[in-house]
């Protein structure tokens, strides 16, 4: 109990102390934001801060820090300092510097900021590949809702009909200005979200479950590595690439750059103390990591049978309903975001004007569409299958985006480029062991995998360094 408590105060202090100490290195001020420059009444929309930081929560956060954490408690209390130190010097500066370059550069998507900063080949790289992966997002949050929507109500109401009913929401969500729909419900969603986490987080105390202390050695029992696999697996709890295409919707809606710590950095921070409540959940209610994975392996229960468990037992009958909002709504609000973020990344990619609702319908018709087609005829494990990696390699690039920017304004650059190091040689590891990629580990050569993921991490750092520290250091040499 002590750890998990602690680790609580750990997170509220990087908030205060580190979220602060980027804050400063990154100098905000009282410059025109986009939000009042931009307005349009669509997507540039000034709103409130306190509810553009709930929106920011829920459309980072959804069903990630949930069910993520509560995976990567099969790991054991280790997967404790994960969240922690990465959602303070990782994820907070990730999502903090995305969404503040997003409004210095018009609340421009992330494709068009990795492009500002790292060139135009990369930038074509990240308008595909963000694209792809706000597709596989909301394709997969619009199927598992609807799968679990049918398993509750008459059986004439199957999967396919929950999907066009979950795609129609999406189809407005998507379409609307973002202060019409999005920021009417959000904010409710986003409290219950808090509400639940604090339920379960003080109920698992309360009522005397067996939080155990940090152990550092690994307690999976189908005795999967720590590393990369923790690191993918938690991802939304600790830190998330998906979050840098989510980041400059509310970058379009901020007044003020002086906000930018208390909605980038702060909602990262509560996505981390969501995350750890989950993970000592996990760890601690089923009494062992081997009771755990029998839960989250049986067809019956599975993940979002486990919250609805873990919530219905702590919380009673009010647990029942936070969890079913937890399982259906919030991984919903991840979905219409994510296709939203396909709109706007697509319209910056090719200039289109999305004040024009005939403008805005030609880009949505077609996302929905492609949401349509797959979700109803594929299996959505399928699309999921490489989501975990692609999504922590977008997180990487971002970071080193950032590094990049930091050097260019002479500021301390190292705040981006350690954790856009280490979570080079995560996904690069990631992609060289793992079985659903070039699966070195199931053909014993793991330590292969290892040696090859820190190559490859020292390279970019190494390419980082050559065209920017080294190279001005070599031209004021010649000069």
């Amino acid at each position: 109990m002590i750890t998990f408590i602690a680790c609580i105060v750990l997170l509220i202090i990087g908030y205060l102390t580190y979220g602060k100490f980027v804050d400063k290195v990154f100098g905000t001020d009282d410059r025109e934001t986009p939000a009042v420059r931009l307005q349009d009444g669509v997507d540039y929309v000034p709103m409130n801060n306190k509810r553009i930081f709930l929106i920011q929560l829920l459309n980072i956060a959804g069903l990630g820090p949930i069910t993520g954490a509560i995976q990567g408690a099969l790991f054991g209390p280790v997967v404790y300092l994960w969240i922690v130190l990465g959602t303070i010097f990782a994820g907070g500066v990730h999502d903090y510097m995305t969404g503040m370059l997003s409004m210095r550069n018009n609340g421009g998507s992330i494709s068009e900021i990795v492009g500002k900063y790292l060139g135009g080949g990369m930038k074509q790289v990240m308008r595909v590949f963000s694209v792809i992966l706000l597709l596989m997002v909301g394709t997969v949050f619009a199927v598992g809702p609807s799968s679990l929507l049918a398993m509750l109500t008459p059986k004439t109401l199957d999967k396919n009909f929950w999907l066009i009913v979950v795609l129609i929401y999406y189809f407005l969500a998507t379409l609307l200005p973002v202060d019409k729909l999005i920021g009417k419900i959000y904010p409710f969603f986003g409290v219950c979200l808090i509400i639940m986490a604090a339920g379960v987080g003080v109920g698992l105390v309360a009522k005397g479950y067996p939080l155990p202390e940090m152990q550092l050695t690994n307690m999976h029992p189908s005795d999967i590595p720590i590393w990369p696999f923790m690191f993918i697996t938690v991802a939304c709890g600790a830190i998330s690439g998906f979050h840098a295409t989510q980041s400059p919707m509310m970058a379009r809606c901020l007044t003020t750059e002086k906000k930018g710590r208390q909605i980038f950095y702060g909602a990262m921070v509560a996505e981390g103390v969501i995350a750890l409540v989950w993970a000592a959940a996990g760890v601690s209610f089923y009494e062992s990591t081997g009771g755990l994975l029998a839960v989250l392996t049986d067809p019956n229960i599975g993940p979002n049978g486990a919250v609805y468990e873990i919530c219905m037992t702590i919380l009673g009958p009010v647990g029942g309903i936070l969890a079913m909002i937890g399982v259906i709504a919030c991984p919903i609000s991840s979905g219409d975001t994510a296709f939203r973020s396909a709109r706007l990344t697509i319209a910056d990619w090719f200039k289109v004007d999305q004040s024009d609702v005939k403008k805005r319908l030609a880009l949505t018709v077609p996302i929905l569409g492609f949401g349509a087609i797959v979700g109803g005829f594929f299996d959505y494990s399928v699309i999921w299958r490489y989501f975990s990696w692609s999504n922590q390699t977008l997180a990487m690039i971002a970071l080193w985006a950032a590094a990049v920017y930091l050097w260019q304004k002479k500021k301390k650059y190292i705040i981006a480029a350690i954790p856009a190091t280490f979570m080079s040689a995560v996904s690069a590891t990631y992609f060289l062991a793992a079985p659903e990629c070039l699966g070195l580990m199931k053909h014993g050569k793991l330590s292969l995998a290892y040696g090859l993921g820190a190559v490859v991490a020292c390279v970019f750092l190494g390419i980082f360094l050559k065209t920017t520290v080294l190279s001005k250091k070599q031209m004021e040499k010649e000069a």
